[in-house]
């Protein structure tokens, strides 16, 4: 047991260490182009200026995916977030990328092969900065690149950016001393954050811009910065198993005579942790007592297979919509649970709202799970022509039922259109929609089951049986080598109006907004246990259960930048959002930020959250 606890310490020590490198790295580049970590980043040029000088080389592209129209500003917090999206390229990486041009695998392009790729395709790059580049790395090789020396001078670079940054950083003790940037919700208005990671299909290339989103769906952890504790704040909190769920939604049975609209819709986790899903209108033609739902899906279950996704937490935040989609007004959340379903029921004048789905990332993280082998997804038949395997047109049905948000059996152009913009990023126009039509089964205008088998038969035969471009698709929806879906999370919400037909659109698949931050921790400040912190009248700490998810809000009401230290080591069977036990936060003067979510890990037995937050 000594040596087991002895491991686990130093394991904890060594993520510690990490942690801290990562940190001092980003501050070390960010103030070798900013004056101070609490300086934002008010440019693209100096957001690309200070990527470089950690080390990274950001294409246009790359910048433009999180500086949109709609940014404004970045601060240390956003810069973080971007590094660990961003890794840097390793040497093997870029060797494969001039493996691709070397066909011949010599070790050599040419100068002039070179300069036409790099002034044609891509980011065309200028005959000049095409020549710097062939000057720099000129080994004598007779009017050819050696690819490997240049890769070595690339890193070499890379790592003298770093290295004179953090040089720059210990020699100058006034920015030594800095404390980390702020992350935050602010109350008053919104952050603009970068935009969701582009769709995982990347076999085909597309410039198709995903809708900006503000907000902040970032877990950050960071190690305290300081050996001591101003003052804190303890919460305590226990649940039953499993068979003690909150029972307090009651559907009247009259209830099911009401006018009711229903949509679909779905989670999906992307590869650096962030989650994207639907997000709706709802137009009320009146004024009129609603119950509205939302729960996973139960899709098709096959036999001894795990249905992971049931398991994850759902919930809904209304918004009033008034002048414009920027002035959104909570109204409500989703905070009656019965057993997988949560609701809310009550009154709603007419006008329209805004439906935003919500999960903790408690349940649905990235797995490792070890995977036996590849499951098959094409062969040939006794004619040599190629089939979709019986496990492979399942989950196509399964994929059909999610993405089929009305349920009415048929994929409508705007339907076809979200299963697109997730697994290719593209969008099929009307004149392209004609043209399937008289290719495979339609009805209605609308693409059938069949027409949707024949559609992913089409693109096997087009890649002569190669499944590479059905993978793409199977992964950017969520599911794994075996077929299973184990990073995606397909629900269902229902509508119910009294007096009225109530009408739900899906307007959009995207990350969730700052508009969403901002209603759960409006709704945890409204209704959670407020806990001053010791020493600081203006810090608080809320935290408020809503059926088995614990959410704990930070609010800072000072003129100061706090660091909050949070400590869960007290707690039982419980999971958190962050991934981890102890980390610490920082808060904005006069705002506030979601400290973390926390569920149980095994629900079928008691569990106690315990958390600590002290002032550092």
């Amino acid at each position: 047991q000594k040596v087991t606890r002895s491991e686990s310490s130093q394991a904890k020590k060594s993520q510690h260490a990490e942690e801290a490198i990562f940190y001092m790295n980003c501050r070390a580049a960010y103030l070798t182009v900013l004056k101070s970590s609490l300086e934002n980043i008010k440019s693209k040029e100096q957001l690309s200026l200070v990527l470089q000088q950690a080390g990274r080389n950001p294409s246009q592209k790359t910048v433009n995916k999180y500086w949109t129209s709609q940014t404004s500003t970045l601060n240390f917090d956003d810069f973080c977030t971007i590094l660990k999206k961003e890794k840097p390229a390793t040497k093997t990486e870029l060797l494969e990328a001039f493996g691709k041009i070397d066909t011949d695998n010599t070790g050599y392009i040419l100068h002039d092969e070179l300069h036409k790729m790099l002034t044609t395709r891509g980011e065309k790059m200028t005959r000049d900065e095409v020549s710097a580049i062939i000057k720099q790395a000129d080994f004598n090789c007779d009017g050819k690149l050696d690819y490997n020396k240049f890769c070595d001078l690339y890193l070499t670079i890379s790592e003298q950016c770093c290295k004179t940054a953090r040089e720059k950083l210990e020699v100058d003790s006034r920015l030594k001393q800095q404390q980390f940037g702020s992350q935050a919700e602010t109350s008053s208005e919104g952050i603009t954050l970068p935009v969701s990671k582009p769709s995982p299909r990347i076999s085909r290339k597309t410039d198709h811009k995903l809708a900006p989103t503000k907000g902040d769906s970032r877990t950050p952890s960071r190690p305290s910065s300081a050996q001591s504790c101003k003052g804190s704040t303890s919460t305590t909190i226990s649940g039953g198993a499993s068979s003690n769920r909150n029972t307090k939604l009651i559907e009247p049975d009259t209830m099911k005579e009401w006018p009711c609209a229903q949509s679909k819709g779905c989670f999906y986790l992307e590869d650096n942790g962030e989650i994207i899903s639907h997000k709706y209108k709802l137009h009320l033609p009146q004024r009129s007592t609603v119950c509205i739902t939302i729960k996973p899906l139960n899709i098709r279950q096959v036999e001894g297979k795990p249905c992971h996704w049931l398991s994850v937490d759902t919930a809904l935040y209304i918004l009033k919509e008034n002048e414009t989609q920027e002035n959104l007004q909570l109204v409500s959340f989703t905070d009656q649970q019965n057993k997988e379903m949560f609701g809310w029921r009550g009154e709603l004048g007419s006008g329209v709202y805004w439906l935003l789905p919500f999960t903790t990332g408690c349940r649905l993280k990235k797995v490792k799970a070890q995977i036996a082998g590849e499951a098959k997804l094409v062969y040939r038949n006794e004619d040599g022509e190629l089939a979709l395997t019986k496990e492979f047109r399942a989950t196509l049905l399964d994929i059909f039922e999610t993405i089929d948000l009305d349920g009415n059996g048929l994929l409508s152009l705007e339907e076809y259109n979200f299963f697109e913009q997730r697994t290719s990023g593209e969008k099929c126009d009307e004149e392209a929609w004609a043209v399937c039509k008289e290719n495979f089964d339609m009805k209605k205008n609308e693409l059938t089951r069949q027409g949707f088998m024949d559609l992913n038969l089409m693109e096997a035969n087009d890649r002569e049986g190669d499944p590479s471009d059905l993978w793409v698709t199977l992964l950017s929806l969520g599911y794994n080598k075996a077929l299973e879906m184990t990073e995606a999370c397909p629900f269902v919400i229902d509508i119910y109006a009294e007096k009225c037909k109530p009408r739900i659109k899906a307007v959009y698949l995207e990350a969730g907004s700052w508009q969403l931050n901002r209603a759960v921790c409006k709704s945890v400040v409204n209704k959670g246990e407020a806990k001053v912190v010791d020493g600081c009248e203006n810090v608080s700490v809320y935290t408020y259960k809503a059926g088995r998810r614990i959410t704990s809000v930070i609010e800072n009401k000072s003129e100061n930048k706090v660091i909050i230290h949070v400590n869960n080591e007290q707690s039982k069977n419980c999971l958190s959002n962050r991934g981890l036990t102890v980390f610490a936060v920082e808060v904005a003067p006069k705002s506030m930020m979601i400290s973390q979510h926390v569920m149980p890990l095994n629900e079928q037995e008691e569990w106690l959250y315990n958390c600590v937050h002290s002032l550092v």
